[in-house]
């Protein structure tokens, strides 16, 4: 079962929020005249731009340095996609669009950023994951996999076995 955004969800982002971004644009030319909004729109954009590479960068060497250390880099991916949606937003003209960018970009407002894109993935993944059983039902209901499920296999980190203490008994002497 798949789950669709409302139809007035789509209207609004696709309609709607251009529409917001244009007439804030038109009061901020009446405001303060044609050539300062112009320039006002080419700053915000040269600012995403050096955003995007200072950020960006940065997100690289730690996603490097997480790769070095035989880490998982999920905080480092997850940053490198937020500078790149927030590079991007600031790059398009409007208001609304870079205050969002920015929200995204921004080292001190990222960590709230990633932390909803977190909780959004996590959403999507855990509603998605259904643990079948042999004949493509799960005899135990639906359940997220490794979440309450007794028959749920467990993920193994590679190279890591199962360990069984015990002790060995040697008969040959």
């Amino acid at each position: 079962m798949r789950r669709r955004l409302p139809w007035w969800v789509l209207a609004l982002l696709f309609v709607g929020l251009p529409l917001l971004e244009i007439y804030l644009i038109v009061q901020l030319g009446q405001a303060v005249g044609p050539w300062w909004t112009i320039f006002v729109l080419l700053a915000a954009g040269a600012l995403g731009s050096w955003l995007m590479k200072r950020e960006g960068s940065r997100a690289w060497a730690a996603l490097r340095e997480a790769l070095e250390a035989h880490r998982m880099p999920a905080k480092e991916l997850a940053d490198g996609a937020l500078i790149l949606i927030g590079g991007t937003l600031l790059l398009t003209p409007g208001f609304v669009s870079d205050v969002v960018g920015l929200f995204c970009i921004l080292p001190f407002t990222r960590p709230v950023a990633r932390a909803l894109l977190t909780g959004l993935v996590t959403r999507k993944l855990v509603a998605r994951t259904v643990v079948t059983g042999p004949h493509g039902a799960s005899p135990f209901g639906t359940h997220p996999a490794g979440f309450g499920d007794p028959g749920a296999r467990t993920a193994r980190r590679p190279g890591h076995a199962d360990v069984i203490r015990g002790e060995v008994v040697d008969d040959d002497r």
